[in-house]
């Protein structure tokens, strides 16, 4: 029973889901600033074995309701394929990161 358990877990920490992901960074820091955070989160999710698909830069844009005294922010789309047990150490480090005003992971549909 506990090996069967073992390779259900092999099983799901291998298998990779399609994700998107939108993140928000300051609008203060500047285009190198941006490119290396950009780099940093590919890095991440290629160092965990993921596919980095696709990322957009949609630039500047105003914000619904200022977010840490901001009213703008750098916008980043971002899809890939990773797996679900890499998802919440992904979300931690945005989380630390101060560059980072918000961010949004949802599992993709296709």
């Amino acid at each position: 029973m506990a090996r069967r358990k073992e390779a259900v877990k092999t099983v799901e920490s291998t298998r990779q889901y399609d994700y998107e992901m939108v993140v928000i960074l300051s609008p203060d820091i500047a285009d190198e600033a941006l490119d290396a955070a950009i780099e940093n989160i590919k890095q991440f999710i290629t160092g965990k074995a993921g596919i980095v698909d696709e990322v957009e830069k949609w630039g500047k844009r105003r914000l619904a309701y200022p977010i840490a005294r901001f009213l703008e922010g750098n916008y980043i789309l971002a899809k890939f394929k990773i797996s679900p047990t890499y998802c919440k150490e992904l979300e931690a480090s945005l989380k630390i990161s101060e560059d980072v005003l918000r961010h949004l992971l949802i599992k993709s549909g296709s």
